[in-house]
């Protein structure tokens, strides 16, 4: 099988092969690398202004709009209420952009990061009081192929820029092989940080990682981030595991065979994880509030609704059932999972947008917890999506391993 070349990340590079080895499946344009940064913006295309309330509704059909080119971008994001969009690349950069401006550098770590396939900064998310504490957060794997989440702060007189000195650890976790990292991070409606590891790799879960709750790959974890105890984090004490012996008291959910990218409907807290899927099922799991703590997401011994492996569940709490699943006919290899829309385009507010790797296709269906919803195509492709990102204002935004990012929107 071909590999995904070494520069690239993919939604595929979370997603693995059912053959074992590395996992990373090749680029559907089996092309060498993608497009080379520019920098370039599209000034129009970036929100201009700050504590601005919500523009009037688009009720033109869903488009993308280029808000730049960028090297290998992997996420977007804004803290709540900024006008600026931050963008993620896997080598060890992350961007501001600004109206009117060109992208600048607000943090460069690449010295200490390994990227490559399924490595490199994979995310970042900012502390729910970022305006006052002007604390992040950002998912790296370190340049001995482990993963590492570290913290930062915004450097003092200038909010374009972050303080590298200001690296603070909490935590690292061996990675057994180079692949289903996971990799994202996000506060959860509680102000915990949530963060999301794959199975650690390889094929089919060789070491049974995802249903040990003694390991802390194939998870979800939950933890505060502020210094406790004599600690660099804190315990919520009313995770699930608190206390049980064998099991990691940072476990939220276990189950995950990569857990690329997930989140919360702002609404009302139903959590959305896409978990890429072995070889042939990828699944979307849509989960209340009520149901998330120590949830087991069935990986591996499911894989999506299907029985993947002999064994028994874990006991924990409630097993989850995907409320969609979709096969790789046509083209289609690897879930990336997207958001509940918010933004300005009238079509699409109230339903969750998601996307497939390998295929480009980007699709939506109404959130809530229905089984097999109406899932409708939208009229437009996302390149190679490899992640979906909000800003400030809840616009959402689009990008593609071969370098573009763009925002959704659509004409009055």
């Amino acid at each position: 099988m071909r590999r995904v070349p070494v520069i690239l990340l993919t939604a595929a590079l979370a997603a693995g092969c059912s053959s074992g080895g590395s996992g990373a499946r090749p680029s559907p344009s089996g092309s060498s690398a993608p497009a080379s940064a520019s920098g370039s913006a599209t000034p129009s295309a970036v929100p201009s202004a700050a504590g601005s309330s919500r523009p009037p509704a688009l009720t033109g059909p869903p488009r993308l709009a280029q808000v730049g080119t960028f090297d290998s971008p992997v996420y977007v994001t804004a803290p709540a209420g900024d006008a600026r969009v931050f963008v993620v690349e896997q080598a060890g950069r992350i961007k501001v952009l600004h109206a009117g401006r060109a992208p600048a550098t607000f943090l460069d770590i690449a010295s200490l990061v390994g990227s490559g396939g399924e490595r490199g900064v994979l995310s970042m998310a900012f502390a729910p009081d970022y305006a006052k504490s002007g604390l992040f957060y950002v998912d790296y794997t370190d340049t001995s192929g482990d993963s590492r989440i570290v913290e930062y702060r915004v450097a003092t007189g200038n909010a374009d820029r972050a303080d590298p000195g200001s690296r603070r650890e909490l935590l690292k976790v061996g990675q057994p092989y180079p692949n289903h990292n996971g990799g994202l991070l996000v506060f959860d409606p509680s102000g915990r940080l949530i963060i999301g590891f794959g199975d650690g790799g390889s094929g089919g879960d060789p070491d049974n990682r995802a249903q040990n709750l003694g390991d802390l790959l194939g998870k979800l974890l939950r933890i505060d981030p502020r210094p406790s105890g004599g600690k660099p984090y804190g315990i919520p004490p009313d995770n699930p595991f608190v206390g049980k012996s064998g099991a990691r008291p940072e476990i939220w959910a276990y189950g995950l065979r990569n857990p690329w990218r997930f989140s919360f409907d702002p609404a009302n807290g139903d959590l959305y994880v896409a978990d890429v899927g072995q070889g042939s099922v990828e699944e979307v799991d849509v989960v209340p509030a009520a149901r998330q703590s120590g949830a087991n997401y069935g990986w591996s011994i499911y894989e999506g609704r299907t029985r993947f492996k002999g064994g028994s569940l874990t006991p924990g709490g409630q097993t989850v059932t995907p409320v969609h699943t979709y096969g790789h006919s046509g083209g289609r290899c690897s879930v990336t999972g997207g958001v509940v829309y918010g933004g300005s385009v009238a079509a699409l507010r109230g339903r969750y947008l998601f996307a497939d790797y390998c295929s480009g296709d980007v699709w939506s269906f109404a959130a809530g917890t229905e089984s097999n919803p109406a899932v409708t195509t939208l009229g437009f492709r996302g390149g190679s999506p490899v992640s979906f990102g909000v800003d400030g204002h809840g616009e959402v935004y689009l990008a593609s391993s071969s370098g573009e990012v763009w925002r959704i929107t659509a004409d009055k």
